[in-house]
């Protein structure tokens, strides 16, 4: 199976798309690092692999887990990844030499969901146990043991200011974990309102909360208060990766239904629907200019995106050193 890989410019009118053909199983997490230089992706064959996203070149493969890859993230710094399993276990990486940092065991069933803090001095992982594990990258060791969900624990994201800590689940509902002591702010706040697995959480910059469910609806949040500003209901099929734009206007969310809507987050409008030919869209995100990347899984390569003979620049090196 392919993992593909769609860049669209600033007005999302325009669109290339890249193959990465190294894998030998089924794709089923993607990520990047800020600067968009490297791309990390998970497979059913408990590999870990890195590329040179604008080259395509496969940098190399991080072989530890002995189950399949559920999540991957890219620390803010790019100095680290850390990888879920099937096999119960987190795996945080330096990037510089594809060592093993810590192996991160606290889990008793698959972890499904990793996510860095933005100062990357925490890690948040979440189960099929039911619970988040939030983690002390100086110690390697748990931090806090989040209880709660009634379910899977799907995905967690923290704020800009890692203030926040969200985990949406199985159970249909999102829980807003507060990272500091603030008298002023519930320590756990539970938002109720989806009818579905809350698949996808994102924070903005301007400090709203965006999550996605099997329901195909989005819900734009107020954390301070819990307040639910919209509902995004154009998608026909469910809602698996979130991203906001850099100045947190615009929503950016990958569905299904095999498109990707960009919505107005000032108004709940969508602005935009994207449409491709990939299966499983999985991961969204933009660069600090404003363009989107989309990535999934993808079984044939016609897009009925056009192609912007602009972008064919010549590929930067990654800063990474790999064998």
């Amino acid at each position: 199976m392919l993992s593909a890989q769609l860049e669209l410019d600033g007005t999302f009118d325009h669109a290339r798309k890249k193959e990465y053909s190294k894998h030998k199983d089924e794709v089923n997490c993607c990520a990047f690092s800020p600067d968009l230089e490297m791309m990390v992706t998970g497979a059913d064959d408990g590999r870990v692999r890195v590329f040179n996203r604008l080259s395509g070149q496969l940098v190399c493969r991080l072989i530890e887990h002995k189950g399949a890859i559920k999540s991957v993230a890219v620390s803010s710094d790019s100095k680290f990844i850390a990888s879920a399993s099937y096999d119960s276990t987190v795996i945080v990486w330096r990037t510089a030499n594809a060592s093993v940092v810590y192996r991160l065991t606290g889990h008793s069933r698959s972890v499904e969901t990793v996510a860095f803090s933005h100062d990357s001095r925490l890690l948040c992982s979440g189960s099929w146990d039911n619970t988040a594990l939030v983690w002390n990258l100086k110690t390697g060791t748990a931090k806090n043991v989040l209880t709660g969900h009634k379910n899977v624990v799907q995905c967690c994201a923290f704020s800009l200011n890692d203030m926040f800590l969200a985990t949406g689940s199985w159970d249909h509902t999102v829980r807003l974990w507060l990272m500091i002591r603030d008298p002023r702010v519930e320590q756990c706040r539970i938002l109720n309102g989806h009818t579905g697995n809350v698949y996808a959480v994102a924070f903005s910059s301007l400090g709203m909360l965006a999550s996605g469910s099997w329901d195909k609806t989005i819900r734009l949040w107020r954390p301070r208060d819990g307040s639910l500003l919209f509902i995004l209901d154009d998608h026909s099929g469910w809602v698996r990766a979130l991203a906001f734009s850099p100045d947190g206007t615009i929503l950016a969310s990958a569905s299904d239904d095999e498109s990707v809507k960009i919505w107005d987050t000032l108004s709940g409008e969508c602005a935009k629907t994207l449409q491709g030919n990939m299966e499983q869209l999985q991961t969204c995100i933009f660069s600090t200019e404003g363009a989107l990347l989309a990535s999934g899984a993808a079984t044939m390569p016609n897009l009925t995106f056009k192609t912007s003979a602009a972008d064919n620049k010549a590929p930067c090196a990654t800063n990474l050193s790999l064998e």
